[in-house]
């Protein structure tokens, strides 16, 4: 089921002996377009502090009227996770250490997170290989973003802009951003429309900018979406057809 960003802000996360606290944004790496980490406020619990969890702790994929996450962590677990500062850029050689202090396998260089968690040898050997990834990769560029901050970002069409970035359509599954929602209020009045990430042509990261591969009277004549309503397969296949484009599920590339 493909989920708003915003939707899951506010859910709970439970560890196996009590709340941690709730989500307050994602992180993804904007190589893939798969999020990596929930960021957690941990509220009363660990005042001041937030703490990263991986899709990978999930116990369980979300459910439709789900209002909470239950993680395979406990308590003492998050308690001693490595530190974090959500105000500065996530640096590899933090995310190598997060790996190894949980065990988990790297996610760079594969398409989205295993789905499920790796076993006591697969464990020891991703501690030792971060403890080197740590010191080697320490200066290798970050590739993790904020959802939420880039909530905002002006949106290009080839020829013109078209609005801006309202929020996320993530896959609750796999975790993957699927589509970015466009907000066209200050072009044609308040529609929303969605481009799928791989029609996204560039970044512009200093200018707070997206720039997609498609023409502005495309976009006015696409389907709008209705955030009350979820988005279902046939929904996608007439969006896809409507920009001559493959689905991404066919597992074939753009056209």
């Amino acid at each position: 089921m493909l989920r708003t960003a915003k939707d899951l802000y506010g859910l709970a996360i439970h560890a196996t002996d009590g709340d941690i606290g709730s989500v307050v944004d994602l992180y993804f790496d904007d190589e893939s377009w798969v999020v990596r980490y929930l960021v957690v406020d941990t509220g009363a619990w660990l005042p001041g502090r937030r703490v990263l969890l991986s899709p990978l702790s999930l116990l369980r994929h979300l459910e439709s009227d789900q209002q909470s996450l239950p993680v395979a962590l406990t308590k003492e677990q998050v308690r001693n996770s490595p530190d974090i500062d959500t105000a500065q850029p996530v640096s590899r050689k933090y995310e190598a250490e997060f790996s190894g202090y949980y065990g988990y396998p790297f996610y760079w260089g594969i398409a989205s997170p295993p789905p499920v968690l790796p076993s006591r040898e697969d464990a020891a050997r991703t501690v030792r290989h971060a403890q080197a990834a740590a010191q080697t990769d320490a200066a290798a560029e970050s590739h993790i973003r904020s959802a939420k901050t880039i909530a905002g970002y002006h949106v290009h069409a080839t020829d013109g802009a078209i609005g801006h970035l309202d929020d996320f359509l993530v896959d609750d599954q796999t975790w993957a951003i699927r589509y970015g929602i466009v907000d066209t209020s200050n072009w044609i009045g308040g529609t929303l429309v969605l481009v799928a990430r791989q029609w996204v042509s560039e970044m512009r990261w200093a200018d707070s900018e997206v720039h997609v591969d498609i023409n502005r009277e495309a976009i006015k004549s696409a389907p709008p979406f209705d955030r009350g309503t979820p988005l279902d397969r046939g929904q996608e296949e007439r969006l896809f057809r409507h920009y001559l484009r493959t689905g991404y599920w066919s597992g074939t590339p753009d056209t």
